[in-house]
């Protein structure tokens, strides 16, 4: 049997993953020679798909066909309106079908597609408006609300469309409307590799959100990537021949919004491979798990919290989801008995997976999944062929094996830079390599690990405390449903270690505390165990795309004493 190693070489060797060196950027990354050019190349790609099932929300569905011809008519409509390749389009709206409409329409025009956080208030989403400048707005009825009074003022708006309005009149055009007429294909433009695609706005947690620009070669090498870890898969068995023709239909249930970038790579991926994907208003458990089971979808992926409250609902209800084959979980820290109660409740039938990335890597570049993954819980895996990867110190040089530093990474998925910021982009891309503010190490075995935010990383004593080395430690009591880990100022060490945990039931776990303060001992060095703990019923903050806000978490401590 091949290894691991052997199948990529053979599949990257040549046909239609090979790999070739390209020194465009004034650095070596490594591209795929016969990947599709542009989004655009992608969506075309989707008419093979014809009548196929593609979107399903609630009592909704829309084919391949019928999602095809409504981007190509949205599409004349923003050219018609004005809009030209290059221009910014902001789509701000929930997970609905007519999310993906805007953006294939979008990328369709060469136009750049600015995602905009369906969580924010009115005042952000002006920052985002105002930083990238759009020439039209593609929203919903909620977000026209909150953008009503900010409209007569933006400079350069072309048109607005709005999808699913609530009796608001007077202000755009319906989304119906403007992608409802026959169009007998897409408005003819020329995209290349390197041109910009996306805008999306990090988080902003440590002052204002920055613009990270993604380009085409960037997502489609996300979707080639994918495409891979599938046929590697396959080669280890032996099979180096295309996916069979006769495979059934991709079905996913997507629970990242959209304006995330684990869920636009799962926007694109989706409609590159022809699968069937159910869309959420909303998350919520026990809606997962019943169309997991009505729908017979066969993979979902989502952060921690949400693989975890899924697993739960289908316990409790019994619901019948065998149907699911694949589980992965991104987009924080994942700890390892999650996976561990993937293995038990499929009974191992059901593989789990997990990606490493940021905004910047245009989603997962190192990845675990399969049988590794069960042998290694607490690793995020290797690097995915497109993309090399580091360890360095605070000086920018490597170090040894299994020693911690900050990760860095460089590759046909590290996006260019940040919207009209070029001081944080020479600080954050200069030389070619992303510096990504994770910290982790890389085994004997070529295995990497994530063990902290080098911002979040607590100092006790002059010792270093990383999160979720504790957090996945507390997650391994009964009593503990979520935790997360905070450093609280201490005029003795410097800083302590502070635990919020969520339980089941507050009143029973009245002596949780102490419990884990014993638990710990056996596990934890004692500089690394809590010294102040909260217990909650309640689901702890998070922002839309999973992480703790713990900011606010910090700031309960001091509220509370």
């Amino acid at each position: 049997m091949s290894t691991r190693e052997e199948v990529i070489e053979r599949l990257t060797k040549e046909g239609a993953f090979e790999l070739v060196t390209d020194t465009s950027l004034g650095y070596p990354i490594k591209v795929y020679r016969n990947a599709p050019p542009s989004l655009r190349a992608v969506l075309e790609g989707t008419r093979a798909f014809g009548d196929r099932t593609f979107l399903i929300y609630g009592d909704e569905t829309l084919t391949f066909k019928q999602h095809f011809d409504r981007v190509a008519s949205l599409a004349h409509f923003l050219r018609e309106a004005g809009v030209q390749k290059g221009d910014r389009v902001a789509i701000g709206m929930r997970n609905y079908p007519e999310w993906m409409v805007s953006f294939w329409a979008v990328q369709a025009i060469g136009a750049i597609a600015v995602a905009i956080n369906a969580w924010w208030t009115g005042a952000e989403i002006a920052f985002a408006l105002e930083d990238s400048m759009p020439a039209a707005l593609l929203i919903d009825g909620e977000r026209l609300e909150r953008l009503a009074s900010l409209l007569p003022g933006m400079k350069g708006l072309k048109t607005v469309v709005v999808a699913r309005r609530e009796g608001q009149a007077g202000v755009g055009i319906d989304f119906g409307t403007a992608a409802g007429r026959p169009a007998g294909g897409l408005p003819a433009v020329e995209i290349a590799p390197n041109d910009y695609a996306t805008i999306l706005y990090t988080s902003g947690t440590t002052g204002k959100p920055k613009g990270a620009v993604a380009t085409h070669r960037n997502h489609v090498t996300n979707i080639m990537n994918t495409l891979l870890g599938g046929a590697i898969s396959r080669g280890m068995l032996g099979d180096f021949g295309p996916p069979p023709a006769d495979a059934p239909q991709p079905a996913v249930l997507q629970t990242f919004p959209f304006f995330h970038i684990g869920g636009m790579s799962g926007l694109y991926v989706g409609t590159a491979t022809g699968a069937k994907m159910a869309l959420m208003y909303k998350w919520d458990p026990g809606e997962a798990v019943r169309l997991v089971e009505k729908h017979k979808l066969m993979s979902v992926a989502g952060v921690p919290i949400v693989v975890r409250q899924l697993l739960e609902s289908a316990r409790s209800s019994g619901a019948d989801v065998s149907s699911l084959i694949g589980i992965a979980s991104g987009g924080a820290s994942v700890p390892p008995d999650l996976i561990r109660q993937i293995h038990k409740q499929f009974e191992a039938r059901t593989m789990p997976g997990n990606g490493y990335g940021l905004t910047e890597t245009t989603s997962a570049v190192i990845s675990n999944g399969g049988p590794d993954y069960f042998a290694h819980p607490d690793s995020v895996g290797r690097p995915v062929a497109t993309c090399e990867a580091r360890i360095v110190d605070d000086n920018g040089n490597d170090v040894h094996s299994a020693e911690i530093g900050e990760i860095w990474l460089r590759g046909a998925n590290v996006i260019p830079g940040y919207w009209k910021n070029p001081e944080a982009t020479e600080a954050a891309f200069g030389g070619g390599w992303f510096r990504s503010g994770d910290l982790g190490y890389r085994d004997s075995e070529g295995l990497y690990y994530v063990v902290d935010r080098k911002k979040d990383v607590i100092i006790r004593g002059g010792e270093n405390v990383y999160c979720a080395e504790v957090e996945a430690a507390i997650l391994e009591h009964p009593l503990v449903k979520d935790v997360a880990v905070v450093g609280l100022p201490d005029p003795e060490y410097g800083e302590q270690v502070a635990a919020v945990i969520q339980v089941a039931d507050e009143a029973a776990a009245a002596k949780l505390p102490d419990e884990l303060r014993t638990s710990l001992a056996a596990t934890l060095a004692k500089f690394k165990i809590p010294s102040s703990y909260k217990l909650t019923e309640y689901e702890l903050p998070r922002t839309a795309t999973g992480k703790v806000l713990k900011r606010e978490l910090r700031e309960l401590f001091a509220r509370r004493g």
